[in-house]
């Protein structure tokens, strides 16, 4: 049995699956069919105590069946759900920690722990998913505080009626449309896009199965020069038979079985990078503007709200032309460091950034304020007068006070929030710090840091622009470039993924310069 982790996937080799979960809250599982937008083609795709059978997939004794044969041919996925009951008391703490378990064939093939920390009341455990003409299994673990009827209108299923009700103690094997007491306490909780729960998550899921099939080339090839040189060693051991037509033979053995080992990897692995771009191709067309491309129709369309941010494409010359969207969570509790010796160099990086950043939040108020003492943003930071927090700083001398006066206002937060009096922020602040640390004070750094600290309270997401100073003597400004997470701007610098750590180049995107195309992107409402 495999103990997943958010995020991880693996093969599913079974015809039949099974899922339950247990929690120490009452629970009620139910299963949605999806297909590539990861919403139902109908509510008949949603399988729950009152309508518990669809093509491939039935509801019975708390537990959801997948025959993953009799799966409608057009689906993407099965999303396996928990949710609170709603004939149960009420719990402020919401689900509480969920186990949700696997069996393959009969067999537990996997578990997955997740502990939800809002006070969520449903949750997205698990998805059965096709890969090609296979299936594999992914830990999800993507909660919903607005409880049931915000994580369906999120996957399409339409939820009716006006006020909870009971649920039936005979549920009617006919019917056909979602009841009031599957939606319970979230009744007029306003539903989410499918992008704000999984644009991120999905686009990370392409890039692991990425990771992993470019390691398994990477290993193929590595396996077959070895055994080719091993095999070429045996071949010319002996020196009474070094230049024999059977030597020679044995060379042209080992080379073809190099040859066909690693052409072999390679056919996979293009299979696989091709199915992996027709899947961010499709993605594109559906992702909100904070993750799609400049090309993407989200630019088009009243902004939605995502749950990352992109910042460019990773790439590797050698494996092909596969390039994945390099994305991270927002707001950006952990700070991005765009690491250089100029910072009018990177003017079109950070105005992407900017660009993305404004659109990640469209339902909140947009403050963003700018430290540039090198005047490098000149260019576009005309388009951002309606979000701005005071003018764009250019003397050092301003810079303690502006800093200074956000501190305060996460400490306020802060105060609040240890009061129980606290409110989610209504702002998504951007700070802005560029030329750093030249110009700055130390006690700067510190409060920078107290933002990375506490600037999740107010809504805030930092990014700095400077020389990488994770080396610095200076150890309060060594700490703050160590806690950030760097983006470099110079060739050659690599990036690790986290499963199998192959090496990527990172192309950071940038906004476009065109004057017209600015004003297309860096929307402020």
């Amino acid at each position: 049995m495999i103990q997943l982790k958010a995020g991880q996937n693996i093969p599913l080799t079974g015809d039949v699956v099974r899922f339950s979960a247990k929690a120490e809250a009452a629970l009620d599982v139910s299963a949605l069919v999806v297909a590539e937008n990861l919403k139902v083609f109908s509510s008949g795709d949603f399988v729950f105590y009152n309508q518990p059978v669809t093509a491939g997939v039935a509801l019975a004794a708390a537990e959801v069946t997948v025959t993953l044969a009799e799966v409608r041919a057009d689906a993407k996925a099965v999303l396996l759900v928990v949710s609170a009951d709603p004939a149960a008391p009420a719990r402020a703490e919401g689900l509480g920690p969920v186990t949700a378990t696997l069996f393959e064939n009969g067999t537990v093939a996997a578990e997955f722990a997740v502990t939800p920390s809002a006070g969520e009341t449903a949750l997205i455990c698990l998805e059965v998913y096709r890969r090609g003409a296979d299936w594999k299994l992914r830990a999800v673990g993507q909660g919903y505080a607005g409880g049931l009827a915000v994580l369906l209108t999120a996957h399409g299923v339409d939820v009716d009626g006006e006020s909870p009700q009971s649920r039936p103690a005979q549920p009617g094997p006919g019917a056909h449309t979602m009841t009031d007491s599957m939606a319970g306490d979230a009744r007029t909780a306003a539903g989410a896009p499918l992008e704000v729960g999984h644009g991120l998550e999905r686009l990370w899921m392409v890039f692991e199965d990425a990771a992993r099939s470019a390691a398994a080339l990477v290993s193929a090839r590595e396996y077959a020069a070895k055994r080719l040189d091993h095999e070429l060693s045996l071949a010319v051991s002996d020196p009474a038979t070094r230049n024999t037509p059977a030597a020679e033979e044995a060379r042209r053995a080992a080379q073809q079985r190099s040859d066909e080992l690693i052409a072999t990897a390679e056919h996979n692995h293009q299979r696989d990078t091709e199915q992996l771009m027709r899947e961010l191709a499709d993605a594109d067309q559906v992702l909100p503007p904070s993750l799609a491309s400049w090309d993407a129709p989200a630019w088009d369309k009243p902004v939605a709200p995502s749950d990352g941010l992109r910042l460019g494409e990773l790439y590797a010359l050698d494996r092909g032309p596969l390039r994945i969207p390099y994305c991270v969570p927002v707001p950006l509790n952990r700070p991005l460091w765009i690491d250089t010796e100029s910072t009018r160099a990177v003017a079109p990086v950070v105005g992407a950034l900017l660009a993305r950043l404004l659109a990640a939040a469209p339902e909140r108020r947009a403050l963003v304020d700018i430290i540039d003492l090198t005047d490098a943003f000149g260019g576009f930071t005309s388009l951002l007068a309606p979000v701005l927090n005071g003018p764009p700083i250019t003397d050092h001398s301003d810079i303690s006070a502006r800093l200074q006066a956000l501190v305060d206002a996460a400490e306020l937060a802060e105060l609040a929030y240890s009061s129980g009096v606290f409110t989610p922020p209504s702002e998504h602040r951007v700070l802005l710090a560029a030329d750093f640390p030249h110009g700055y004070q130390t006690s700067d750094a510190q409060r920078i840091g107290a933002l990375i600290a506490r600037g999740d309270l107010i809504g805030l997401s930092t990014v700095i622009v400077g020389t990488n100073e994770s080396d610095s003597t200076d150890t309060t400004v060594a700490m703050l470039s160590q806690s950030c997470r760097h983006l470099p701007t110079v060739g050659g610098a690599p990036l690790f993924d986290p499963w199998t750590g192959s090496a990527w180049q990172l192309d950071l995107d940038m906004l476009p310069q065109e004057p017209e195309r600015q004003a297309r992107f860096m929307r402020t409402r």
